[in-house]
């Protein structure tokens, strides 16, 4: 389900090490984390490449990021999983999709921020339907790949739908939990009025990931999904041919 018609994504090359320099730096964190805390030995190399390169190679900003993750995946996760028993609200209100990948080989996901109700809202609950989310669909991630991409549909989203402590607390275990997965985010029809909120949760995103956040007019939607997803791949309700899968649907 939402692979390419011959069962496979299509080819990736986004995924090798850039420098014997890298190599020799994971090396070094790797002594470094094992040190500190045993369970490093279970996480591979690319893993730590990933946390090594959000923090532009530098090991003891990258170590202290990825021993934090690991306590935060004890404490968050301790089951290794998160069941979907635990954030059964946030899965009530249907509002993370994922089908299909980009011409990169990057599996796609959809969220629609329009459906998120504030009121309704456990943070904490909140948190761990972020990590659910973000787990189910680097679980699709061909080998060789380690980034995905997102849609932002904010279609009939108003001030209700408003949670700014939400959005920081999602941004947070993106940048700091999932380091360098994130590939793209098409923000698509966007009201003015979030353009409020945008302002206020801005400063909250890193430098890097600031530059993979695309705002596509509602004119050129289609025109501008289809430059990164081919046709075949595209939700059907932009244009495409495959139908959205509920994340906590896809491969059931």
């Amino acid at each position: 389900m939402g692979d390419h018609p011959d069962g496979h994504p299509p080819a990736v090359g986004e995924a090798g090490w850039n420098s014997d320099t890298e190599r020799k730096k994971v090396a070094l964190m790797r002594a470094c984390v094992e040190k500190e805390d045993p369970a490093a030995k279970e996480v591979d190399d690319q893993t730590l490449r990933r946390f090594l390169r959000a923090r532009d190679l530098d090991i003891n900003k990258a170590s202290s990021l990825f021993l934090k993750y690991l306590k935060w995946r004890r404490t968050q996760v301790p089951k290794g999983f998160i069941s979907e028993a635990e954030i059964q609200n946030e899965l009530s209100q249907d509002k993370l999709f994922t089908q299909g990948f980009d011409k990169k080989g990057r599996p796609i996901g959809v969220v629609m921020g329009g459906r998120h109700v504030y009121a309704k809202r456990n943070i904490d609950e909140f948190r761990r339907s972020v990590a659910y989310g973000l787990d189910k669909i680097c679980s699709r991630m061909p080998p060789g790949q380690e980034k995905f991409l997102f849609i932002g549909d904010l279609q009939g989203w108003s001030y209700s739908n408003c949670d700014i402590r939400a959005y920081v607390a999602a941004l947070d275990i993106m940048q700091n939990c999932y380091p360098e997965r994130l590939g793209k985010v098409f923000l698509i029809h966007v009201p003015s009025i979030f353009m409020k909120v945008w302002k206020i949760i801005y400063p909250f995103i890193d430098n890097n990931t600031k530059q993979k956040f695309v705002f596509v007019e509602d004119k050129n939607l289609r025109e501008t999904l289809l430059e990164d997803i081919d046709e075949s791949q595209l939700p059907d309700i932009y244009g495409g041919k495959l139908p959205l899968v509920r994340v906590q649907d896809f491969g059931k």
